[in-house]
């Protein structure tokens, strides 16, 4: 095989799975818990450094002097004040939490950003990403008569396809930074969702019926190979499927029983962090933050997720 063709497959394996929804063994996505400590509205902020920061990383704002850390902190409030009104609502403060939370899926996406962008204009066009990914087996469809159906090449350029337009929101069929994470990462986005849950039903639906049934729900995660009687773990998920996952007991899952299943409405941590956040910051008490309330706080600030694990003090703020 020339090295040119592997190196191309091997990029388009690599697509394959960021494009792909979770995998079997991660089919339920959840909110992060920011912190496994208890929440005490006390002045250690031990839950805030360690929610936001972990608790190997809870002390890496000590590297700052308070001087430098208020100046630090101060630029990153002007970065949260997303309508620039001088003010930090719970919204916003939530808003920046879930970003942060998200990072490494913004780095993910910027390492890969150049390899689809191929006319460098800052942009990702449907037409880039299927020749980047798709190219090699547009132009030699010969070459893979035989790929097997997970990777079928000729039903995954379709399922490409359909997730890149839900993600282009205006439509123009060019994915800004944004739209293309999205695309690569559904199940972070409120507006992906009936993609990631579509798409799971695709991938367990063998029968093609429409719904997934309790052998298909099992054959997701667990392969019978031999004749031999199922593990008590697998008898434990056919119950969780008649019991929690079959919600209107007709013996299989339709698209919204699904959704309840991979898309569980967790407890939002975040919520819950920036309400706290703000409550023991307000001193006016007008339901948001100014920026010298903030600042007046910062010892809160400094170590809460709202400055990413401590990097955000320690970065140039315009990288965030």
């Amino acid at each position: 095989m020339e090295v040119s063709t592997y190196l191309w497959l091997l990029s388009l394996c690599t697509s394959l799975v960021q494009g792909k929804p979770t995998l079997r063994k991660e089919r339920v996505h959840h909110e992060p818990e920011l912190s496994r400590q208890t929440h005490e509205d006390n002045q250690s902020y031990q839950y805030d450094h360690e929610a936001f920061l972990g608790k190997e990383e809870a002390t890496t704002f000590d590297q700052l002097t308070p001087e430098e850390s208020k100046a630090r902190l101060g630029k990153i409030v002007e970065r949260i004040d997303s309508n620039v009104d001088g003010f930090i609502t719970t919204d916003e403060l939530k808003a920046w939490i879930k970003r942060v939370q998200k990072r490494y899926v913004y780095e993910n996406v910027a390492k890969v950003w150049t390899d689809y962008d191929l006319n460098k204009d800052n942009k990702i066009s449907w037409d880039e990403y299927k020749q980047a990914t798709y190219g090699y087996y547009l132009a030699n469809p010969e070459e893979f008569e035989d790929a097997t159906d997970q990777f079928s090449f000729k039903k995954m350029l379709p399922r490409d396809e359909r997730r890149f337009k839900t993600a282009d929101l205006d439509g123009n069929l060019a994915a800004d930074k944004e739209e293309f994470t999205a695309f690569l990462h559904p199940e972070e986005f409120a507006h992906m969702q009936e993609i990631v849950v579509l798409e799971t039903l695709e991938d367990i639906d063998k029968n093609g019926d429409g719904h997934v049934d309790e052998d298909e729900y099992i054959a997701d995660m667990f392969a019978h190979e031999d004749a031999g009687p199922e593990p008590d773990w697998v008898r434990t998920e056919r119950d969780q499927f008649s019991d929690f996952r079959d919600l209107n007991k007709d013996g299989k899952m339709d698209l919204e029983e699904i959704r309840h299943w991979i898309l569980p409405q967790d407890y939002d941590h975040a919520q819950a962090e920036a309400r706290h956040l703000v409550y023991e910051s307000d001193t006016d008490k007008d339901q948001m933050l100014s920026k010298e309330e903030i600042l007046e706080n910062w010892n809160m600030f400094v170590g809460s997720q709202a400055t990413n694990y401590g990097e955000d003090l320690t970065r140039n703020h315009d990288e965030l």
